[in-house]
């Protein structure tokens, strides 16, 4: 028997249980077997099963520096940190709010099955200026508690959270905002960004937070053309 090919994702606790941390034991063999042999065995059988898994593992912690303060196995560590990629705080990509907040605002409406049909000017620019020390989980739980509260047909600024709209936070950018629709503002914004770059779309990538394949992607996307975009500065 083998298990066909699925992706398996494990939020590491933090920290990881004492058991898994200490001893000659703290690696339990089944879970070493998983990950060096990819087979497992069946409760109470002997016989082992090839799997063929992905395993994503994630946390919040620095375990590079649990590591080196015997505070987490270094054994294990090493299994697990194969292909390590670091996500910087929603703080440090503002230029993907946008398209997050347009994803989660799809996924609750249909949810909710509510008139809502967006999200105000007033309100993005809230959420661009909010630093989001929950990140992403956060945001997400802005809107599910915006759709609870909102009963017109545009999100306002007051039918968000206390936490979002609480006074004397830092504003992390301010850009100019001429739409009330999600995809408007992205395009706006790299309109702004190519011309703070002179039309260069690999600093524009860097000030948008994305990669320059994104950049020429959404120029494409919005039928932006470069020329035009330098008569307009």
């Amino acid at each position: 028997m083998k298990i066909h090919p699925k992706c398996l994702s494990v939020r590491l606790p933090t920290p990881l249980p004492i058991h898994l941390n200490c001893g000659s034991r703290g690696l339990p063999k089944k879970l070493r077997r998983v990950l060096e042999e990819k087979t497992i065995e069946r409760v109470g059988a002997s016989t082992p099963i090839p799997v063929d898994v992905r395993i994503i593992s994630a946390t919040n912690w620095d375990l590079p520096s649990l590591v080196e303060k015997g505070k987490f196995r270094k054994d294990f560590f090493f299994r697990i940190n194969v292909i390590p990629i670091h996500l910087p705080p929603l703080r440090n990509r503002l230029a993907d709010i946008p398209l997050l907040a347009e994803t989660f605002f799809r996924k609750i409406r249909l949810k909710s099955d509510k008139p809502v049909k967006g999200i105000s000017r007033q309100a993005m620019d809230v959420l661009m200026r909010h630093d989001w020390p929950g990140n992403v989980r956060e945001l997400k739980s802005a809107f599910e508690y915006a759709f609870v509260a909102c009963h017109d047909t545009l999100i306002l600024p007051a039918h968000l959270p206390q936490a979002v709209l609480r006074p004397g936070q830092p504003v992390l950018t301010e850009p100019k905002r001429q739409s009330f629709n999600l995809r408007e503002i992205e395009k706006q914004e790299l309109i702004e960004a190519l011309k703070k770059t002179g039309n260069n779309q690999s600093r524009a990538a860097e000030v948008l937070g994305v990669s320059r394949v994104t950049v020429y992607n959404r120029m494409k996307r919005y039928g932006i053309n470069t020329e035009k975009v330098l008569e307009i500065v």
